[in-house]
């Protein structure tokens, strides 16, 4: 009989405000957001530029500070750590995906899914053997070798998506991770979200794309400052796509005839 107990809160915020002074002039990117997402979810922040979404993720993922309100994430509150203390913080807890992939030019798939453990001081060994997981994990156990100039668009951020993964985070944050794919990758990279998050994994992502957002349960929608809607799907119709089956999230390479796209 399933557990009906809820899931533990992952992330509470309560009254966070964010204010900049850009000359004499206050801007106000938050005012007063309050929210709480539970281990387990996938929501997608929605919002046209300057709406305030982008500053509640660099909140989120310890890269920013709130100027009032509070953050708790994972039991611990964050919002007045010093900057050691955060960056502990993303390095254990939060895996980060980017549009642009931010992947080191030169180094190989497996040396740029290896560095967050650097940073961890993991021994080479563990490094290595971890990395590779990671990498097999989202089908590119084939190519731990290449540089990113050897591989896709879709590859690529593949790469990023097992960089994320490596230190074993609870929590995902994704940028418009789509945004620099074509429609059919797009599609392959959020099957791969969406199948780490049935694993149990917590992502959180910001996007423009309605289609994109469709693939979360929960949606919240920012204007001005403000949180202006938070919709959760009904569990049947959750996002996704209707017809055929999901690639399995340990697929083929795609230079091998495998489940995986460009």
């Amino acid at each position: 009989m399933p557990s009906t107990t809820p899931a533990r809160a992952l992330i509470q915020a309560r009254d966070l405000t964010k204010t900049y002074a850009m000359g004499d002039q206050t801007v106000h990117a938050l005012r007063g957001v309050s929210l709480d997402i539970a281990e387990g979810e996938m929501v997608a922040i929605m919002g046209a530029s300057g709406s305030g979404k982008s500053t509640l993720m660099n909140i989120l993922g310890c890269l920013d500070q709130p100027s009032a309100g509070s953050y708790v994430l994972a039991g611990e509150p964050v919002q007045d750590m010093a900057s050691d203390a955060l960056a502990s913080i993303r390095n254990r807890r939060i895996g980060f995906v980017f549009q642009q992939f931010n992947l080191l030019p030169r180094t190989s798939a497996l040396e740029n899914v290896e560095l967050p453990m650097v940073y961890a001081g993991v021994p080479a060994a563990q490094r290595h053997q971890r990395a590779r997981a990671a990498l097999e994990r989202v089908g590119l156990g084939q190519r731990t070798g290449h540089t990113p100039a050897e591989l896709s668009g879709g590859q690529q951020q593949r790469v990023a998506i097992a960089r994320a993964l490596v230190n074993n985070p609870q929590l995902i944050l994704a940028d418009e991770p789509t945004g620099a794919l074509d429609s059919q990758t797009s599609e392959d990279i959020m099957q791969l979200l969406t199948e780490l998050n049935r694993q149990g994994m917590t992502v959180v992502l910001v996007t423009h794309e309605a289609d994109i957002a469709a693939w979360a349960r929960r949606t919240l929608v920012f204007k001005d400052g403000h949180i202006v809607e938070d919709t959760v799907r009904e569990e049947a119709s959750a996002a996704g796509p209707p017809q055929g089956a999901r690639a399995p999230l340990g697929g083929s390479d795609p230079q091998s005839g495998g489940a995986w796209g460009p």
